[in-house]
């Protein structure tokens, strides 16, 4: 992944950041510190995780960990909408339509970061052959 793809990956990032942020203030009060900041505190390893591979000269380990703190993110992300915090899951009309366009939309940006990482880690292992 070349220098112009890892500011893409960053720049679309920290976009994903803020609105997951904007999100995760619509979660009952009761889960401020519980789940809500449990995804916040996987968003931001994330986030770490994607300067660290960046700066480490040997990353294919900080990129494998980054590939999996980032499933982590999307399971809690996942576990969240299941238990209706994205908004009314079991009421119907426009609270359940909130909730699903929500999750729908945080969801979209968690895959498109899944991909462009599932891609610099798969030119991190190509390097790696090559160098062989």
């Amino acid at each position: 992944m070349g220098l112009h793809s890892e500011a893409a990956l960053d720049r679309r990032y920290v976009q994903f950041a803020a609105q997951l942020n904007i999100y995760l203030n619509h979660f009952p009060k009761h889960e401020k510190y519980g789940l809500a900041q449990q995804i916040r505190n996987a968003c931001y390893d994330v986030y770490a995780l994607i300067i660290e591979t960046q700066k480490r000269y040997h990353k294919k380990t900080a990129a494998t960990n980054l590939d999996i703190r980032h499933e982590q993110l999307r399971m809690l992300i996942r576990l969240a909408y299941e238990l209706g915090y994205f908004g009314s899951v079991r009421g119907a009309g426009k609270d359940e339509e909130r909730a699903l366009k929500r999750y729908a939309h945080i969801s979209e940006r968690v895959d498109e970061i899944g991909r462009m990482i599932g891609g610099w880690l798969r030119d991190i292992r190509s390097e790696q052959r090559d160098a062989s």
